[in-house]
């Protein structure tokens, strides 16, 4: 094969970025690809070239492979980088590129296949002697048939999308009276994610471990892995903090695990960057017959950074080397050297529920203050998040001798993170990393939902480091008391508000009327105080001063498309109660009632588009 000249990444956001960089490297030229709302992005500053492919939304853009292809002939471009997502797993797209004599930086299209489809995945890795869990993944995908079959796996079940990914498509059950409502969910998620609504049931490990292996494959032959990661602490099946090796791993398992994973890649004759993942019985020690196969993933994933650290490889750079036909590193030749660990932190609220968070980036910062933190991000200060896609600002990775060294590591830019007014999950990230279990290693894909305290209001606990920031300005114009008295002027509070818009009012004392106090209003209005990765905004407020809550509807709490309504005008609810499904930023949302009462007007029907704010329900008047 000849050497590549010019890649064109067929994705957007910090894996384009990422891609570019060790392109640049290479000394390898890159064209970016973008969207409407993606014309001013960050990877399309940074590549050599840059072409429009169409409308903002992934499906009028990023996953339309002819103006991929069309792209690579305007630009002369000689290969295509998938990154991860859109079209990475795709063998169509594989397919074409080839029929176009364009080089595809990933796997063979009958890799993919083969191990893109949950269901035949399982058949093709229990040939090939690796474990898998016990389930149920056949033809007959009739309701009444499925839930018979999870019956006789026995709850908890997990129902899978067949061709899903990335927490999509994938529902527990923990009752069979809920089976069907879930499998209606889950199918309706999966074809608005991968345009296939097919679905397998397994066995729900009650204390599970998710652990998976690096695999690399190359046109020589020869398959090796690059040791483990551990990526357990998961939100709705969504990773958010991972790490490499896995803790608690022996010499024993370590062995069998990457034994299994290898004999899965070569199944399927894998060449390339792929990434075999297992559920680990997590209730006591690692064992060797505690792993079952979960899935393949066919593509580079978005923690690839912690193995990139402990092992020293650029797996980019390995991947076009295996596309340019170059042999792989020896399996010997592959080590390990001491621990690192990466959280993504995410545009959402873990104050409403993780809802993801849209605008633009006034703020962006502190994370990447300390010279040893390795940043990957899509997005720069002045950025716009995005509607449209995935709400990831940046994966912040350190690496360290020792785990605990690591993870401390990553607690301090956790906590030093300065985002605003996007608010972000750098807070609930800095509480998991400070967590005693997770410190210790008593981790579990259960672990977040079993802490509710992870997303507690931080206001009571950051109040001494708020009182030793504001202090120094109170003192200098001479007020100590915290009575909120003034002179010659009704008493006044001031109120700190979350970024997050919950507000409470604390009594500092600070009066109004000094100068000094104003003018440090003026400089910094609507500009937040930093506490802990928690962003906080000081108001001056009369004491009388009050929001208010409207508890007599349901408003769409961002922008998106709704689902399914599940009243009518008239109906009785009780607080609680599913009245709206609806779709954002690839999350479905269930809106509930927020009190009892009788739904006054309906405002919006299934498929309709909403913006945030909208007044999508209206309840009765109380009385």
């Amino acid at each position: 094969m000849s050497k590549i000249k010019k890649i064109l990444i067929a994705n957007r956001g910090e894996i384009a970025c990422r891609v570019i960089k060790t392109a640049r490297k290479m000394g390898i030229k890159t064209v970016a690809v973008y969207s409407d709302a993606d014309a001013k992005a960050l990877h399309v500053r940074m590549a050599d070239e840059a072409v429009h492919i169409g409308p903002s939304p992934a499906a009028e853009s990023y996953l339309v492979m002819d103006r991929i292809i069309e792209a690579c002939k305007q630009t002369g471009a000689d290969a295509v980088h998938p990154g991860y997502g859109f079209l990475s797993e795709n063998p169509a797209f594989a397919r074409a590129l080839k029929k176009a004599k364009i080089t595809f930086i990933g796997p063979a299209p009958e890799s993919m296949e083969a191990m893109g489809l949950k269901d035949a995945a399982k058949a093709l890795m229990t040939k090939a002697g690796v474990p898998v869990t016990p389930g149920y993944q056949g033809d007959n995908q009739n309701p009444k048939h499925l839930a018979k079959e999870a019956a006789k796996i026995g709850y908890p079940v997990l129902i899978k999308a067949v061709a899903g990914g990335g927490g999509k498509g994938m529902r527990k059950v923990d009752r069979a009276e809920d089976f069907e409502d879930m499998l209606a969910s889950c199918q309706r998620e999966a074809k608005s994610s991968f345009g296939n609504d097919i679905v397998l049931i397994e066995k729900y490990i009650t204390s599970p471990r998710h652990i998976e292996v690096q695999v690399f494959g190359d046109t020589h032959g020869n398959v090796v892995h690059m040791y483990e990661r551990d990526c357990s602490l998961q939100r709705r099946h969504q990773k958010v903090i991972e790490e490499a090796p896995a803790p608690g791993m022996t010499d024993a398992v370590r062995k069998a695990m990457t034994k299994a994973a290898i004999n899965a890649a070569k199944a399927v004759d894998y060449v390339g960057a792929g990434t075999v993942e297992f559920i680990v019985d997590g209730s006591g020690e690692l064992k060797k017959d505690g792993f079952w196969f979960m899935e393949m993933n066919t593509r580079l994933q978005v923690e690839h950074p912690v193995t990139e650290m402990i092992t020293g490889l650029d797996l980019v750079e390995l991947q076009i080397r295996v596309a340019q036909g170059e042999e792989l590193p020896k399996q010997n030749d592959i080590s390990i050297s001491g621990h690192a660990i990466e959280a993504r932190l995410y545009a959402e609220d873990p104050a409403s529920d993780f809802l993801p968070s849209i605008g633009n980036l006034r703020i962006l910062g502190g994370f990447d203050d300390d010279s040893e933190a390795r940043i990957d991000t899509g997005v720069a200060q002045g950025d716009q998040v995005s509607i449209y896609y995935d709400p990831m600002i940046a994966k912040i990775i350190h690496h360290a001798n020792k785990r605990e060294h690591a993870i401390a590591k990553l607690a301090h830019s956790c906590q030093m993170a300065r985002v605003y007014p996007v608010k972000t999950n750098a807070r609930f990230m800095l509480n998991c990393l400070q967590d005693p279990d997770f410190i210790k290693g008593n981790v579990s894909t259960h672990f977040i939902g079993q802490k509710p305290s992870l997303t507690s209001d931080p206001l009571e606990s950051d109040l001494p480091a708020m009182a030793e920031a504001l202090d120094p300005m109170f003192k200098d114009i001479g007020f100590e008391d915290q009575s909120g008295w003034r002179l010659n002027g009704a008493r006044r509070d001031y109120q700190i508000r979350h970024a997050n818009n919950q507000e409470v009012r604390l009594p500092i004392g600070a009066p109004s009327a000094p100068p000094q106090l104003r003018s440090w209003y003026q400089d910094h209005e609507d500009s937040p105080l930093f506490i802990n990765g928690t962003a906080y905004i000081m108001d001056a407020l009369e004491l009388d001063a009050s929001a208010t809550s409207n508890a007599d509807g349901l408003t769409a709490p961002m922008p998106g498309k709704i689902i399914s309504v599940e009243v009518a005008p008239g109906a009785e609810v009780k607080a609680g109660d599913k009245l709206i499904v609806m779709e954002a930023m690839k999350m479905e949302m269930s809106l509930e009632a927020p009190r009892d009462g009788v739904v006054a007007s309906v405002n919006i029907e299934a498929g309709q588009l909403v913006n945030d704010g909208d007044i999508l329900l209206e309840l009765e008047k109380e009385a």
